[in-house]
């Protein structure tokens, strides 16, 4: 099993900042931390920030410039610094992984049950 956990959510005004962080942990041979999405009200959850397969970075160009994707291997943790935030960046946000249990095994994604941001005008 794996278990998904993202933390540092809150209440914030416009223009603030918070540190979003997912941590995972269970028994699994090997993980990747995948990205970051979230979902507003009466909206599709949607991209906000990933690794990609070539390790690079990528962002939706509504945050692009504003947040910030890193991951500490080691630790098994993946950060979202939330930078000069706006109330449209209200939303649920939720961080995603793949893991495998053995070698050679299938990669399964998996989900934390995400972190509220509230962004006050």
């Amino acid at each position: 099993q794996v278990s998904v956990r993202e933390s540092g959510g809150g209440l914030v005004q416009a223009g603030g900042s918070l540190r979003l962080a997912c941590s995972f942990s269970g028994s699994f041979l090997s993980i990747r931390p995948m990205g970051w999405y979230r979902q507003a009200p009466g909206k599709q959850r949607e991209l906000v920030a990933e690794f990609t397969s070539g390790g690079t970075t990528n962002y939706a160009d509504s945050v692009k410039g504003r947040f910030t994707i890193s991951r500490e291997n080691g630790r098994n943790t993946m950060y979202l610094q939330l930078n000069s935030l706006k109330p449209e960046d209200t939303a649920v946000y939720y961080c995603n992984a793949q893991a495998t249990m053995t070698w050679g095994g299938s990669w399964n994604s998996y989900w934390g049950q995400g972190t509220q941001v509230t962004v006050s005008s």
